[in-house]
């Protein structure tokens, strides 16, 4: 269940970053209120983390991680 919500979370900060690059736009930083506001600082620090995660799924065994 952690993987498909880091996967989840991941895949959140990926279409963030794609907004950003194509449009200029930080979707997260408009739903929540700017870049400094709480609510956007809680998101990133979770994709961050999400991604750090997703790091050590490089390194596993395929059956575990299933």
């Amino acid at each position: 269940m952690i993987h498909k919500i880091a996967l989840a979370l991941v895949i959140i900060g990926a279409l963030n970053w794609g907004s950003i690059g194509i449009f200029g736009f930080d979707l997260v930083a408009a739903l929540f209120g700017g870049q400094a506001a709480i609510g956007s600082r809680v998101v990133y620090t979770l994709v961050g983390v999400a991604g750090l995660w997703c790091i050590s799924l490089l390194f596993r065994r395929l059956d575990d991680v299933e």
